[in-house]
């Protein structure tokens, strides 16, 4: 008996070692994943506390640019309120005055359109009596002239009317639209530098200031000995003026400024220089 008892403790003992061995791997391998997991995430948070840090340094940058445009916003705005407050004031135009305009407007349209129905008419009864291939190719180049005409017409209806009636050329090309339709004389000039006065047809125009940015400038008008002075005026905004013996105003466009510099024009109506023609036939 003594021996069977001395067997199977001899057994029992020789398990015990390699579990205890294969436990102690397990508790190693444990605390070397642990250990490895921890410096994972000691790198995972530090490489998210400096995400962090750049991306809350991104806002703070993106927050100041955004603080800076609402300031020049602001300020942009309360420019643009200041000149569209200038630019409403100076288009104060009586009804009187609108319903006048708006009436000589609609009256040259109706005259254009009874001018182009008459045309047309005259042009299909000369096709008509005219069967030659040399006079049918005459008419058609009447016909291409006369649309050219009526088509340089109809854009001088689509110029701005001042509160007189009359209409406000822009530029050089417009300007000579205006002259074909042969109802006022129009003398171009541009004058560089301040207080220097310059002649322009009848009148002596003297440059006083320009105000480039808000296309604006100021000018001392001489005519007939009688000085006027003009601040502060937008471009295509006319200058009205009457001479002794006349009816209707002249008027001074300037339609350009630049550094000390303006450009435009005078506009006379024919009938004031036949009144001076006659005038100084009297005299």
């Amino acid at each position: 008996m003594s021996e069977e008892y001395n067997v199977e403790n001899k057994s029992g003992a020789s398990w015990h070692l390699p579990a205890i061995i294969v436990l102690g791997l397990i508790a190693v391998g444990g605390l070397a994943f642990g250990w490895n997991a921890s410096s994972k995430l000691d790198a995972t948070q530090q490489q998210v506390a400096t995400q962090v840090s750049t991306l809350k340094q991104g806002i703070e940058q993106d927050m100041s640019s955004l603080k800076d445009r609402l300031v020049q916003d602001e300020k942009t705005n309360t420019d643009l309120q200041g000149d569209l407050k200038v630019v409403t004031d100076k288009l104060k135009i009586t009804q009187g005055q609108l319903k006048k305009a708006r009436a000589e407007s609609a009256a040259a349209v109706q005259d254009t359109t009874q001018k182009l129905t008459a045309l047309d008419s005259s042009v299909h009864t000369e096709l008509a009596t005219k069967a030659a291939t040399e006079d049918v190719k005459n008419v058609d180049t009447k016909v291409v002239g006369v649309r050219t005409d009526l088509d340089s017409t109809r854009e001088d209806l689509k110029m701005a009317r001042s509160e007189m009636g009359t209409l406000i050329a822009r530029n050089h090309d417009e300007i000579d639209q205006l002259r074909r339709l042969g109802e006022r004389d129009y003398v171009e000039f541009t004058i560089a530098g301040k207080n220097k006065p310059q002649k322009v047809g009848n009148l002596t125009v003297e440059l006083k200031g320009v105000n480039e940015k808000r296309g604006q400038f100021s000018v001392a008008m001489t005519a007939e000995d009688r000085r006027l002075e003009k601040k502060n005026r937008a471009m295509n905004e006319p200058i009205f003026f009457y001479l002794s013996g006349t009816k209707i105003p002249e008027e001074l466009v300037i339609n350009k400024v630049g550094k000390d510099t303006i450009s435009g024009y005078v506009s006379v109506p024919k009938a004031n220089s036949q009144a001076a023609t006659t005038s100084t036939s009297g005299k």
